[in-house]
């Protein structure tokens, strides 16, 4: 018997499709319900916080998450992958070079940010590589009618942004941190500044004026915010 979305604090955005607002760094974990698969929108920040996604989208969706798309290779939304094995695991291209050459650095990161360091290095060690790597867009069928859209947007906040997209009424757009809501986006080494402003276009486009936002942090959000946080950070890195 599944549970409501509300009974496990997470949050309905459209039927089907839900998110939890992770404690700690108030990152978004996405799920998005068919009849014949689940799809899980990044994995948490650490082991355990894989598992307890794992389990919760199980309960809600009555059976095993089937798909985990990865909007990006940093630690707070990916270091809970290892507990979500045999699923199909996506990210946007050439993130699978950036979790086999950096698994270091995202672990110094982690611990930087406060993940304690045993955990740190756990998932670290244990952090599989995407094998379907997302260039241009793919399509996912969950079942039913319901599918869902992979595309990689980026770069911006990373060199390797992939937002989902889930039509319906209304659409609803998991943006990554190419969108937040709770802080200003925050640009760190790898991100791709003068190219940020463009990948927002290339969101706005796919999810158009309707749809729902969700960032990896904070408060689902529409279009006229993202419009208006993609002029800021046009003005902020002088880029049209």
């Amino acid at each position: 018997m599944t549970v409501t979305w509300e009974e496990l604090g997470w949050e309905r955005v459209a039927e089907g499709v839900g998110r939890c607002r992770l404690p700690g760094w108030d990152c978004t974990a996405g799920l998005v319900l068919g009849p014949g698969a689940v799809l899980m929108v990044d994995a948490g920040s650490s082991l355990a916080e894989g598992a307890r996604l794992r389990t919760e989208a199980q309960a809600l969706a009555g059976r095993r998450v089937t798909h985990l798309a990865l909007t990006h290779p940093h630690f707070d939304h990916v270091f809970g992958t290892p507990a979500f094995a045999g699923t199909d695991l996506y990210a946007a291209a050439g993130a699978e070079a950036v979790f086999a050459r950096d698994r270091e650095a995202l672990r110094l990161d982690a611990v930087r940010n406060g993940l304690p360091a045993p955990e740190a290095e756990e998932a670290a060690d244990a952090l599989p590589l995407p094998r379907r790597p997302v260039s241009g867009e793919r399509a996912l069928d969950l079942g039913g009618g319901r599918r869902a859209l992979l595309a990689d947007v980026g770069p911006g906040h990373t060199s390797h942004d992939l937002a989902v997209l889930v039509p319906g009424d209304p659409p609803v757009v998991f943006c990554g941190d190419l969108v937040e809501e709770s802080g200003d986006p925050q640009a760190g080494p790898d991100a791709v500044p003068s190219r940020w402003p463009a990948a927002l276009d290339r969101l706005l486009s796919l999810g158009g004026d309707d749809a729902l936002y969700v960032p990896g942090h904070g408060a689902v959000v529409d279009a006229a915010f993202v419009r208006a946080q993609r002029d800021a950070l046009a003005a902020r890195f002088g880029v049209s």
